[in-house]
């Protein structure tokens, strides 16, 4: 069992015991989850594509150790200007092995229901959009006489020297 799964911006195959290098992971105790799992490939050759991530699916980590990489030379020289500059750098990296892939994870659940709160929110909010914009346009298509009885029916004052974008907008 394998999967390909995103730490740090960086794509990573990855089967359990497996012990590699990583952009610095900050961590309070030496467990790592990581949730965006973008391919898993089971025992029975049933290999599981995401869109753009697996649901559900996890990788659970331990941190090893935190190092330092091999050193990285940068060098800068403009020919026949005396100009050369020499820097270097070493990467801070973690060193994690893998303790368990996850097709399913107990977080699963927690997202279906959030995404279920999360369309009922979205399309009650199209809703009102939708009303507020139906508001607009009927607004939109009156006469600017028209909008000032409107503001007079619904006891504004100061609307007589508005113009009709700044009555639409006293109206909403």
């Amino acid at each position: 069992m394998y999967a390909i799964v995103e730490i740090g911006g960086h794509q990573y195959k990855v089967a359990e015991n497996d012990v590699l290098f990583v952009d610095k992971q900050n961590a309070e105790d030496n467990k790592l989850t990581f949730d965006k799992v973008l391919l898993i490939k089971d025992e029975n050759g049933n290999v599981n594509v995401g869109t753009p991530v697996v649901e559900g699916a996890e990788v659970s980590a331990t941190i090893l150790d935190t190092v330092k990489a091999d050193k990285v030379l940068v060098f800068k020289k403009k020919r026949r200007k005396g100009y050369q500059k020499l820097n270097g750098h070493r990467q801070v990296m973690s060193q994690i092995q893998i303790e368990g892939i996850s097709a399913s994870g107990s977080s699963s659940k927690k997202k279906a229901a959030k995404k279920e709160d999360t369309s009922a929110k979205k399309t009650e909010e199209k809703k009102a959009v939708a009303k507020k914009e139906e508001a607009t346009t009927d607004l939109n298509s009156m006469t600017v006489a028209e909008l000032k009885d409107l503001a007079k029916e619904k006891g504004l004052t100061g609307y007589s020297s508005l113009r009709k974008a700044e009555l639409i907008d006293a109206l909403k």
